[in-house]
């Protein structure tokens, strides 16, 4: 809690945003930001493990501890075929035995052989990991690491893409977008942004070195700034010393002491310098330094009102510079869209795949890039610890999840995504947290990802498909089904050589994966498995629960308790527990990470003042146990 003071604030490991908050008394500050400029005085109210960012590694925890194993393919189908083959070998054996020709033993035991050396499942066991080695490996070189065989076989049946906004969408930082020179300035656009530079270059904020970097982009030559001062939330105010642009500029003295009380004054320094004073800041601080409208032509109070609002609307931040007491121009600093954002987006899309950006930022910046890459589903406004719950939410409705993130904010939607995807770019927390780097940053890098994914489960599909097909008919060979019309056997030296072969192709097919090429998985079109509503409890990451956020849900809480205390008549419960007589709820909550827990199959259970407490695993028990006050608020 803040007692006094106030200070521009970097919250982006909670939002995610870059743009600094203004702080003053009786707000909030949160533990690990970052203090921009001025200074605070705050209450620790929360500290160790009641912090955000300890709540954050929590939420963290507890959905990466209940992901569901994926159950693999070709295990199931080892562990059916192997045994089968083994009887069929045997009854062969002993068929041949019963009821061959002379020599009886001869021809048992080459039908035998010959079963079990055609039948070795070497291909079988090859199908699929080969095509995962492979296809991870092809990823790497294309930017993309995948962490594990469960990751990549759920990408491919991913339906639905939830994305961050800031380093996600956006580059993650702010950069100059529009100049828009008013009066005598309108004619010389690069002088004013290289005055506005010039008095923004000893600014700490996020927005000033944007107006720095895109004036050093131009190539504009910077002067020295005097008199320099920062006013927290309004913007700064300077004496900057500048080569002479043009004729009759005039230089102008500024008293530092209170930024309401700058008197402007014309004179000239030298034939070579021009002396300014400038102020660049919101309306506020243009209203406490009296700065008038530019005195060369017709320019308009509504208009230029009516085009910081409109670039408001277009998700930028716009701030007014004054010169010499008078208006001179609006520039404007915003969080550009990636170059190739909308163009995976728009492929996205086009596969059938729902798009949903989920962010910290405000609606209408969050909207007004939504509609400049094409998302149609905008969630804004969100914490770090109810994103989990909206990817929670979309696989309640059936929907395979990817998520895309880069911060620590992003960290509980990522491992509880079925498929957490981090920008190489972004946080260390956040690459840990995710199943899938994408290196260079690029969100064609989840388009790839994706398209290869689906190519690896086709290559194994081929696999499975031929050594199943391949082994029926040789077993049956093997076995001598051919002998009656043949009167011949299958040698056991070439049942093995026929062995070797079907490796081969396996192997064969498997390296195809190394020839995929992205641009032209690009141009092929398919649609992605769409959900059922009526199939959810089929989903197999819907196990693992809907995990609460820890700060706002209290209200959801509440009425889980209200609905406890109806279904036992009356009796007193709490969190999905059970009275002391033996009632008992179904289902009930883990009050640890709010994940639904049956009492019949629960992990663990607590009993905490003749109440018992059911737990999805042992760690949540275990944390319950140290401190229950703490998850019974």
């Amino acid at each position: 809690m803040v007692i006094a003071g106030s200070s521009a604030v970097d919250e982006s490991m909670i939002t995610g945003e870059s743009m600094l908050v203004v702080k003053q008394a009786g707000g909030s500050v949160t533990g690990a930001t970052i203090n921009g400029t001025g200074s605070l005085r705050y209450r620790a109210t929360k500290v160790g493990k009641d912090t955000v960012l300890a709540q954050i590694i929590g939420l963290v925890q507890s959905a990466q501890s209940s992901k569901a194993p994926v159950q693999r393919m070709a295990d199931k189908i080892s562990g059916i075929f192997v045994p089968i083959v083994v009887l069929i070998a045997v009854w062969s054996c002993a068929l041949w035995f019963a009821f061959g020709p002379e020599p009886r033993v001869v021809h048992a035991l080459v039908a035998a052989v010959s079963v079990l050396l055609i039948a070795c499942p070497c291909a079988l066991g090859l199908a699929t990991p080969l095509s995962v080695t492979v296809s991870t490996g092809r990823a790497a070189q294309m930017g993309v690491l995948i962490r594990s065989a469960e990751a990549l076989e759920t990408c491919g049946k991913i339906n639905a893409v939830v994305l961050d906004k800031t380093g996600t969408i956006t580059a993650g930082k702010p950069s100059l977008t529009d100049v828009f020179p008013l009066g005598k300035w309108r004619k010389m656009p690069d002088d004013l942004l290289a005055i506005t530079a010039s008095a923004e270059r000893d600014s700490e904020h996020p927005l000033a070195a944007a107006i720095v970097a895109g004036a050093q982009e131009e190539h504009l030559t910077l002067g020295e700034a005097t008199q320099f001062r920062a006013i927290s939330g309004r913007g700064v105010t300077a004496q900057v010393a500048l080569p002479l642009i043009s004729a009759n500029n005039p230089t102008v003295a500024a008293d530092e002491s209170s930024a309401s009380s700058v008197t402007f004054e014309s004179s000239i320094s030298s034939p070579e310098t021009a002396m300014y004073n400038v102020a660049v800041g919101n309306t506020d601080l243009i209203d406490d330094l009296d700065v008038g409208m530019p005195s060369v032509g017709d320019e308009d109070l509504d208009d230029i009102i009516a085009t910081m609002e409109r670039l408001s609307a277009e998700g930028k931040t716009p701030m007014l510079a004054a010169i010499d007491g008078e208006l001179a121009g609006i520039v404007a600093v915003a969080d550009t869209v990636k170059a190739d954002s909308q163009q995976a987006i728009a492929s996205l899309k086009s596969r059938g795949v729902n798009v949903v950006m989920l962010t910290g930022d405000n609606g209408t910046t969050a909207r007004a890039v939504a509609d400049q890459v094409g998302v149609g589903n905008v969630i804004a406004g969100v914490r770090p610890e109810n994103k989990a719950d909206e990817i929670a939410k979309l696989q309640a409705q059936g929907y395979t999840v990817a998520m895309v993130g880069d911060g620590i904010n992003d960290a509980p939607a990522l491992a509880r995504a079925n498929v957490g995807f981090a920008i190489g770019t972004g946080t260390d927390v956040a690459i840990q947290s995710a199943d899938v780097t994408l290196m260079n940053g690029s969100l064609m890098g989840l388009v790839h990802a994706l398209d290869l994914t689906r190519a690896t489960m086709r290559n194994i599909a081929q696999n499975l498909g031929f050594a199943l097909g391949y082994n029926s008919v040789g077993i049956s060979i093997a076995a001598g089904v051919l002998y009656p019309f043949t009167g011949m056997m299958l040698n056991p030296m070439i049942a093995g050589a026929a062995m070797a072969f079907s490796s081969l192709c396996v192997v064969t097919n498997a390296s195809r994966l190394r020839l995929f090429d992205p641009g032209k998985a690009l141009r092929k079109t398919y649609q992605v498995r769409q959900p059922n509503p009526n199939d959810n409890n089929h989903n197999n990451h819907s196990q693992k629960g809907f995990i609460m956020g820890l700060f706002s849900d209290h209200k959801a809480k509440k009425e889980g308790m209200h609905e406890g205390m109806e279904g036992m008549g009356g009796a007193h419960s709490c969190c999905g527990g059970r009275t002391a007589n033996g009632n008992q709820s179904a289902p009930a909550k883990d009050p640890v990470c709010g994940m639904s827990v049956d009492p019949a199959t629960a992990a663990a259970t607590r009993e905490y003042n003749g109440t018992t407490y059911y737990f999805c695993n042992p760690g949540c028990a275990a944390k319950f146990e140290q401190n229950p006050t703490q998850y019974l608020a």
